[in-house]
Protein backbone atom coordinates (compact mmCIF):
# COMPACT_ATOMS: atom_id res chain seq x y z
CA UNK A 1 0.00 0.00 0.00
CA UNK A 2 1.16 3.41 -0.51
CA UNK A 3 2.74 5.66 2.47
CA UNK A 4 0.00 8.36 2.78
CA UNK A 5 0.70 12.09 1.37
CA UNK A 6 2.29 14.05 3.98
CA UNK A 7 -0.08 17.04 4.87
CA UNK A 8 2.47 19.75 6.60
CA UNK A 9 0.85 22.69 4.31
CA UNK A 10 1.31 24.09 7.82
CA UNK A 11 4.69 24.80 6.03
CA UNK A 12 2.26 27.69 4.27
CA UNK A 13 -0.32 28.18 7.36
CA UNK A 14 -0.43 28.75 10.92
CA UNK A 15 -1.67 26.72 13.68
CA UNK A 16 -5.04 28.03 13.02
CA UNK A 17 -4.91 27.26 9.11
CA UNK A 18 -4.66 30.96 8.03
CA UNK A 19 -2.05 32.01 5.73
CA UNK A 20 0.55 33.79 7.45
CA UNK A 21 1.22 37.67 6.70
CA UNK A 22 4.73 39.11 6.00
CA UNK A 23 5.65 39.12 9.70
CA UNK A 24 4.32 36.10 9.85
CA UNK A 25 6.13 34.24 7.73
CA UNK A 26 9.33 36.10 8.63
CA UNK A 27 8.19 34.80 12.81
CA UNK A 28 7.70 31.25 11.47
CA UNK A 29 11.13 30.82 9.75
CA UNK A 30 12.93 31.86 12.68
CA UNK A 31 11.33 29.53 14.51
CA UNK A 32 12.39 26.38 11.33
CA UNK A 33 15.85 28.38 11.51
CA UNK A 34 15.94 27.87 16.04
CA UNK A 35 14.30 24.32 15.43
CA UNK A 36 17.06 23.31 12.64
CA UNK A 37 19.99 25.23 14.79
CA UNK A 38 19.25 23.32 18.20
CA UNK A 39 18.90 19.77 16.14
CA UNK A 40 22.56 20.27 15.30
CA UNK A 41 23.43 19.78 19.12
CA UNK A 42 20.32 17.88 20.71
CA UNK A 43 18.38 14.94 19.45
CA UNK A 44 15.33 14.88 18.09
CA UNK A 45 13.00 13.66 21.04
CA UNK A 46 14.75 15.97 23.49
CA UNK A 47 13.57 19.51 21.59
CA UNK A 48 11.29 21.57 24.05
CA UNK A 49 9.03 23.94 22.69
CA UNK A 50 10.34 26.75 25.65
CA UNK A 51 13.90 26.30 23.77
CA UNK A 52 12.94 26.79 20.38
CA UNK A 53 11.11 29.76 21.27
CA UNK A 54 13.49 31.17 23.28
CA UNK A 55 16.33 30.35 20.33
CA UNK A 56 13.99 32.14 18.05
CA UNK A 57 13.49 35.37 20.28
CA UNK A 58 10.12 34.71 21.18
CA UNK A 59 7.32 32.94 23.14
CA UNK A 60 5.97 29.71 23.66
CA UNK A 61 2.58 30.81 23.02
CA UNK A 62 4.16 32.25 19.88
CA UNK A 63 5.20 28.94 18.60
CA UNK A 64 1.74 27.29 18.99
CA UNK A 65 0.78 30.10 16.79
CA UNK A 66 2.20 28.41 13.62
CA UNK A 67 2.72 24.61 14.81
CA UNK A 68 1.33 22.06 17.13
CA UNK A 69 4.11 20.64 18.65
CA UNK A 70 7.89 19.89 18.57
CA UNK A 71 7.23 17.52 15.72
CA UNK A 72 5.07 19.16 13.47
CA UNK A 73 8.23 21.84 12.99
CA UNK A 74 10.27 18.91 12.70
CA UNK A 75 8.49 17.35 9.85
CA UNK A 76 8.26 21.15 8.27
CA UNK A 77 11.81 21.42 7.85
CA UNK A 78 11.87 17.84 6.25
CA UNK A 79 9.27 18.51 4.46
CA UNK A 80 11.75 21.28 3.06
CA UNK A 81 14.70 19.76 2.84
CA UNK A 82 12.86 17.00 0.24
CA UNK A 83 11.53 19.22 -1.57
CA UNK A 84 14.43 21.23 -2.43
CA UNK A 85 16.88 18.02 -2.09
CA UNK A 86 15.54 15.80 -4.33
CA UNK A 87 14.87 18.18 -7.02
CA UNK A 88 18.19 19.18 -7.06
CA UNK A 89 20.20 15.95 -7.12
CA UNK A 90 17.78 15.18 -10.16
CA UNK A 91 19.13 18.35 -11.81
CA UNK A 92 22.88 16.64 -11.36
CA UNK A 93 21.10 13.54 -13.83
CA UNK A 94 18.25 15.25 -15.85
CA UNK A 95 20.36 16.18 -19.14
CA UNK A 96 23.88 15.90 -18.69
CA UNK A 97 26.64 14.17 -20.49
CA UNK A 98 26.91 10.53 -19.53
CA UNK A 99 30.30 9.50 -21.73
CA UNK A 100 33.56 9.92 -21.54
CA UNK A 101 35.12 12.31 -19.63
CA UNK A 102 32.28 14.49 -19.31
CA UNK A 103 30.02 11.65 -18.40
CA UNK A 104 32.70 10.90 -15.74
CA UNK A 105 32.60 14.56 -14.38
CA UNK A 106 28.56 13.92 -14.20
CA UNK A 107 29.34 11.26 -11.98
CA UNK A 108 31.72 13.38 -10.28
CA UNK A 109 29.09 16.30 -10.01
CA UNK A 110 26.54 13.61 -8.38
CA UNK A 111 28.87 12.35 -5.90
CA UNK A 112 29.09 15.80 -4.32
CA UNK A 113 26.15 16.95 -4.87
CA UNK A 114 24.55 14.07 -2.83
CA UNK A 115 27.45 14.46 -0.01
CA UNK A 116 27.28 18.08 -0.29
CA UNK A 117 23.34 17.65 0.47
CA UNK A 118 23.72 15.56 3.23
CA UNK A 119 26.91 17.85 4.96
CA UNK A 120 24.48 21.02 4.52
CA UNK A 121 21.18 19.26 6.19
CA UNK A 122 22.79 17.02 7.98
CA UNK A 123 20.60 17.22 11.33
CA UNK A 124 17.30 17.30 9.63
CA UNK A 125 18.30 14.31 7.18
CA UNK A 126 19.12 12.18 10.92
CA UNK A 127 15.67 12.85 11.93
CA UNK A 128 14.02 11.68 8.78
CA UNK A 129 16.26 8.94 8.99
CA UNK A 130 15.70 8.20 12.45
CA UNK A 131 11.91 8.47 11.91
CA UNK A 132 11.66 5.88 9.47
CA UNK A 133 13.01 3.06 10.83
CA UNK A 134 10.83 4.23 13.77
CA UNK A 135 7.96 3.38 11.18
CA UNK A 136 6.73 6.92 10.74
CA UNK A 137 5.26 7.03 7.92
CA UNK A 138 4.58 10.29 7.37
CA UNK A 139 8.95 11.14 7.59
CA UNK A 140 8.94 7.46 5.47
CA UNK A 141 7.07 9.33 2.97
CA UNK A 142 9.29 12.22 2.52
CA UNK A 143 12.23 10.03 2.32
CA UNK A 144 10.82 8.30 -0.68
CA UNK A 145 9.74 11.34 -2.46
CA UNK A 146 13.48 12.97 -1.62
CA UNK A 147 15.42 9.85 -3.43
CA UNK A 148 12.83 9.23 -5.96
CA UNK A 149 13.49 11.90 -7.79
CA UNK A 150 17.33 11.28 -8.25
CA UNK A 151 16.42 7.23 -9.15
CA UNK A 152 13.50 8.75 -11.83
CA UNK A 153 16.24 11.01 -13.22
CA UNK A 154 19.05 7.77 -13.24
CA UNK A 155 16.06 4.91 -14.49
CA UNK A 156 15.53 7.32 -17.68
CA UNK A 157 19.21 7.57 -18.05
CA UNK A 158 20.15 3.80 -17.51
CA UNK A 159 17.19 2.85 -19.87
CA UNK A 160 18.81 4.80 -22.74
CA UNK A 161 21.73 2.96 -22.67
CA UNK A 162 22.89 1.27 -25.51
CA UNK A 163 22.37 -2.30 -23.49
CA UNK A 164 19.83 -1.03 -20.81
CA UNK A 165 20.34 -3.37 -17.63
CA UNK A 166 17.94 -5.91 -16.99
CA UNK A 167 16.09 -4.08 -14.54
CA UNK A 168 16.79 -0.45 -14.44
CA UNK A 169 14.73 0.34 -11.42
CA UNK A 170 16.49 -1.84 -9.19
CA UNK A 171 19.83 -0.51 -10.59
CA UNK A 172 18.50 3.08 -10.29
CA UNK A 173 17.27 2.06 -6.57
CA UNK A 174 20.70 0.55 -5.44
CA UNK A 175 22.75 3.10 -6.66
CA UNK A 176 21.29 6.08 -4.85
CA UNK A 177 20.67 4.00 -2.11
CA UNK A 178 24.80 3.67 -1.89
CA UNK A 179 25.50 7.45 -2.51
CA UNK A 180 22.96 8.11 0.25
CA UNK A 181 24.60 6.29 2.49
CA UNK A 182 27.92 6.89 2.12
CA UNK A 183 26.96 10.47 2.37
CA UNK A 184 25.28 10.16 5.55
CA UNK A 185 28.19 7.51 6.71
CA UNK A 186 31.26 9.59 4.76
CA UNK A 187 32.39 11.40 8.74
CA UNK A 188 32.91 7.68 10.10
CA UNK A 189 34.53 5.98 7.12
CA UNK A 190 36.49 8.80 7.06
CA UNK A 191 37.48 8.39 10.44
CA UNK A 192 38.27 4.43 9.92
CA UNK A 193 40.77 5.40 7.09
CA UNK A 194 39.30 6.40 4.05
CA UNK A 195 39.96 9.77 2.45
CA UNK A 196 37.51 12.07 1.97
CA UNK A 197 38.70 12.58 -1.88
CA UNK A 198 38.61 8.13 -1.94
CA UNK A 199 35.21 8.13 -1.00
CA UNK A 200 33.88 10.55 -3.63
CA UNK A 201 35.96 9.49 -6.11
CA UNK A 202 34.67 5.86 -5.72
CA UNK A 203 31.06 6.69 -5.17
CA UNK A 204 31.52 8.39 -9.27
CA UNK A 205 32.98 5.23 -10.16
CA UNK A 206 30.43 2.76 -9.06
CA UNK A 207 28.03 5.50 -10.83
CA UNK A 208 29.88 5.93 -14.09
CA UNK A 209 30.31 1.98 -14.56
CA UNK A 210 26.66 0.96 -13.88
CA UNK A 211 25.07 4.14 -15.98
CA UNK A 212 27.79 3.50 -19.26
CA UNK A 213 28.44 -0.36 -18.50
CA UNK A 214 31.82 1.14 -18.80
CA UNK A 215 35.29 1.41 -17.35
CA UNK A 216 35.86 5.17 -16.24
CA UNK A 217 38.06 7.12 -18.41
CA UNK A 218 41.53 6.11 -18.49
CA UNK A 219 43.65 8.44 -15.28
CA UNK A 220 40.14 8.96 -13.63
Amino acid sequence: MADPPVTVDAARRDSTDRVPGRRGRATRRRLLDATAGLLESNTYRDLKVVDIARSAGTSPATFYQYFADVEEAVLALAEEVETDAGAALADLVVDRPWSGRQGWATALGLADGFLSTWDRHRSVLRVIDLATDEGDLRFRSLRTRMLGAPSEALVAVLEQRGEPPADARAEAGVLVSMLAHVAAHHSGLEQWGASAEGLRRSMARVVYSAVTGQRPPAGD
